[in-house]
């Protein structure tokens, strides 16, 4: 049986995995260093914690759920102990993009990371709807990337991802170049950014007397019609109205240059913030 040294088991992401993680034929060892961290566990799951040394002790897999800002710590408290072919495992691209993991030529990185449930979906049930994060009940896709390692490793990578995030409809592979330029990028410094731009507009529209249920209501279902037609959702076509509205609207709201946020000096400098 495959062994899975779970850090930062006892935080939000911790538990989430270690719930799913009890449902697979893998053998767990949950590690946590925050006293509420292994008290949450404990309370939810029924888990109790080890310590790092018995866990990294024939561990095969090891999962790092910790923040990004603290990666870099605890991998090196680690590494000296991390058994040679074993595989870490990041569930960003943040800190392996950034250099942060120490060098050990025997030892395997895996980044997994989700997608989250697509707004577009097939959920048939409430609760599959409601599960917005995933690795509850929707279904979601994963990106995974081999970034050091043999070839062999990339299955048993793709099948934590697959289990800790369960789950999961379609699993992509991409480089830890691509996964950084998709988050923090795309995900967080365009698509982010401009919904918050979008609840800023709505709060303006309610300040000039809008009924704020009425522009609520407008918005989010605008963004649902429109969205389907812009990714292909839908056969539809926008009116001549709207496309002259984004033909002034798109220069009043963005600067020229905004795909500059995709070269790799200014993901490099994103990532050096974040972690």
């Amino acid at each position: 049986m495959t062994k899975i040294a779970l850090f930062g088991a006892g935080g939000k992401m911790g538990v989430r995995l270690s719930r799913n993680l009890a449902a697979s034929d893998f053998e767990t060892v949950h590690v946590e260093v925050s006293s509420e961290g292994r008290e949450r566990l404990k309370a939810e799951l029924g888990f109790t914690c080890q310590e790092p040394d018995v866990a990294l002790d024939g561990a095969d897999v090891i999962v790092l759920a910790v923040p990004d800002t603290v990666i870099k710590m605890v991998a090196a408290s680690i590494i000296d102990k991390v058994p040679s072919g074993a595989m870490i495992v990041c569930l960003d691209a943040a800190a392996p993009f950034a250099g942060h993991l120490p060098k050990r030529d025997d030892v395997t990185y895996f980044v997994s990371h989700p997608c989250h449930p697509p707004i577009f979906n097939d959920e048939e049930t409430m609760e599959g709807r409601k599960d917005y994060f995933g690795g509850i009940a929707a279904k979601q896709g994963i990106v995974n990337a081999l970034m050091q390692g043999p070839e062999a490793d990339y299955a048993l990578g793709e099948k934590v991802g697959k289990t800790i995030f369960a789950p999961v409809a379609r699993s992509y592979r991409v480089t830890v170049e691509q996964m950084a330029l998709l988050e923090p990028g795309l995900s967080e410094t365009v698509c982010a950014s401009l919904l918050d731009v979008m609840r800023e507009a709505m709060d303006e529209v309610v300040a000039r007397g809008v009924p704020k249920d009425a522009a609520r209501d407008f918005l989010l279902g605008h963004m649902n019609i429109l969205g389907a037609v812009i990714f292909g959702e839908i056969d539809g076509v926008f009116s001549d109205a709207c496309n002259k509205a984004i033909e002034f609207g798109k220069p009043a709201l963005m600067r020229d240059d905004w795909k500059r946020v995709f070269e790799p000096d200014e993901i490099a400098a994103s990532i050096e913030r974040i972690t």
